[in-house]
């Protein structure tokens, strides 16, 4: 049987599911690879595949000794490169491709409830695009640090947050860069949105001493007790030393 080569538009939707999966999932028993599978035509097996080919370009799984797939081709490289040069752009085509393919509603295949959907028109579409986007930053960062707060441990995900290390509206060009992104729980979430906790370039928390002058408030135990914690680094997507260096300097409240 011939061999089909994948277009410039199926790489594109196995890099969406590579985002979204964790790393120990990449295999052909996955639900979600079944069904890409189903949908472009393929068999799990080939796209099981294609996700280790391109697991095999990730500079982070590199450094960890962790290797995909040993062989590829340049397209994959491409897509990578693509996407890493312009994360809105081809996270968002990305998922307007999927959509089309499962003969959806981009907003329904991106999994944005009900209530946060809109109706027609220049602004709402803009407001579908930026929605589109957050949900798939969230996917790709829960799945990145497979569905665990990096701080705490906790996995339960209605709890989870995917945190911006440099916000969102600061760097445009990186506000869906899974390397700008932590998986927190929705306490420690917000202390670090707010500076009052941060996470030093040798990934270890450091608290506020905000909140250390308050250490008789027993509430505070939860978060004052990680103090100098290594977090859990994921296997792929390792926050990147620069976007913590600016957290570090200019949102934690020393």
């Amino acid at each position: 049987m011939t061999r089909k080569d994948w277009t410039r538009e199926e790489l594109i939707l196995a890099f969406n599911l590579y985002c979204k999966t964790p790393f120990g999932k990449i295999h052909t028993r996955n639900p979600n690879i079944i069904e890409l599978a189903k949908l472009l035509g393929r068999t799990p097996s080939a796209v099981s595949w294609k996700l280790a080919n391109i697991a095999r370009l990730d500079p982070a799984l590199k450094e960890r000794q962790i290797s995909g797939a040993t062989h590829g081709n340049k397209a994959e490289v491409q897509i990578w490169e693509e996407f890493h040069q312009n994360w809105e752009e081809l996270a968002f085509e990305s998922e307007r491709l999927l959509a089309w393919l499962k003969h959806v509603p981009l907003q329904e295949s991106a999994g944005i409830p009900v209530e946060e959907q809109f109706g027609e028109g220049k602004e709402s579409e803009s407001i579908v695009r930026i929605r589109v986007k957050q949900y798939f930053f969230r996917q790709m960062v829960l799945a990145t640090y497979s569905y665990r707060c990096c701080i705490t441990g906790l996995a339960v995900p209605e709890l989870l947050n995917a945190s911006h290390i440099v916000p969102w509206s600061v760097d445009p060009k990186n506000r869906l860069n899974p390397r700008n992104g932590l998986c927190l729980n929705s306490l420690h979430d917000r202390a670090f949105d707010r500076g009052l906790l941060t996470i030093t370039t040798d990934y270890q928390v450091k608290v506020s001493t905000k909140l250390k002058i308050l250490s008789d408030d027993a509430s505070l135990f939860l978060l004052l007790r990680y103090d100098n914690v290594r977090v859990n680094l994921p296997d792929r997507f390792v926050p990147d030393n620069n976007f913590l260096a600016y957290h570090n300097e200019n949102v934690f409240l020393k």
